[in-house]
């Protein structure tokens, strides 16, 4: 049995740890390929003009794997396990994934609200008829997977050359073509691109913090600010937010990370991205604003 894998989205919330997940319980695992032109274009089609870019993105992998597998796995995601909410447009994947694919639709709800994570991934495997045995073996081989957050991010904040930090979903930073190659455009501008993913998670939390923020229901806002609040520690020549046109919470968090990143004097750029979204023109704003940065 073959289990696919939309690489958009909820996937790079947790890369390989699904794929990992799913091979440790014996199944065949097929991944969509990287974005392109192809897929970005079946998304658009079938999306509803006011779902965000990465949503579109996220249907055009899916029906890309329509049909060339026995499930397609769309977890429900909803809360974490600091009870933070995933954004909203998480809790309906499931259900737009079964009106527009016709391969069965593989998902179980995570909401740390109401029960552990293991216990979901339990019920999730029983559906695939596996034993509690099996499911936390894989669990278990999954997890040492997953990356080792700020492994680099020293390494990298000691360079020479200037440092800009990125800052978005994962979902637009490690995908190559959404984002229209951001951190090769930059490398070639003779900057260190650091993905805000890299950075540490501060030692004390946001909730011990007197900070000019409000308290953020949402798992992104409170790692964005946290981490923000954390690298703004170091020698950053800039910081550029990446956002998907039609982006809700974004349009909200933008706000406050533009003024705690200026209230340090750090210059700040930020940039919408879509389907239209050109080259060109993405290269000419990348060069401008590395020229305010000397």
């Amino acid at each position: 049995m073959t289990i696919g894998i939309p690489k958009a989205l909820i996937y790079w919330k947790q890369p390989l740890f699904w794929e990992s997940f799913f091979s440790g319980l014996g199944f065949e695992i097929l991944l969509s390929p990287a974005t392109n032109k192809e897929i970005v274009d079946i998304g658009v089609r079938v999306a509803d003009p006011e779902n965000c870019f990465s949503t579109k993105v996220f249907f055009g992998h899916l029906l890309w794997l329509d049909g060339k597998c026995d499930w397609i796995f769309v977890p429900r995601l909803k809360t974490n396990e600091e009870k933070l909410e995933y954004c909203p447009k998480f809790f309906g994947l499931p259900d737009l994934a079964k009106l527009l694919a016709k391969t069965p639709i593989l998902t179980e709800t995570f909401d740390e609200r109401k029960e552990k994570f293991g216990r979901t991934l339990e019920k999730l495997g029983k559906k695939l008829n596996k034993n509690k045995k099996e499911i936390k073996n894989a669990l278990e081989a999954a997890l040492r997977e997953r990356k080792n957050e700020g492994q680099d991010f020293f390494k990298k904040i000691q360079s020479k050359k200037p440092k800009i930090i990125l800052i978005s979903h994962p979902y637009n930073l490690y995908d190559d073509y959404v984002n229209l190659k951001m951190k090769e455009k930059l490398e070639k501008l003779g900057i260190d691109p650091v993905f805000i993913d890299e950075v540490p998670n501060p030692i004390r939390q946001l909730a011990d913090q007197n900070e000019n923020w409000p308290k953020f229901h949402w798992e992104f806002g409170k790692e964005i600010m946290e981490k923000t609040s954390e690298f703004l520690k170091y020698d950053v020549a800039g910081v550029i937010e990446i956002s998907s046109f039609q982006c809700g919470c974004d349009t909200v968090l933008k706000e406050f990370v533009e003024k705690v990143v200026k209230a340090n004097r750090v210059p700040f750029l930020y940039l919408l991205i879509d389907e239209q979204t050109g080259e060109a023109g993405l290269q000419t704003r990348l060069e401008a604003f590395i020229d305010t940065l000397h």
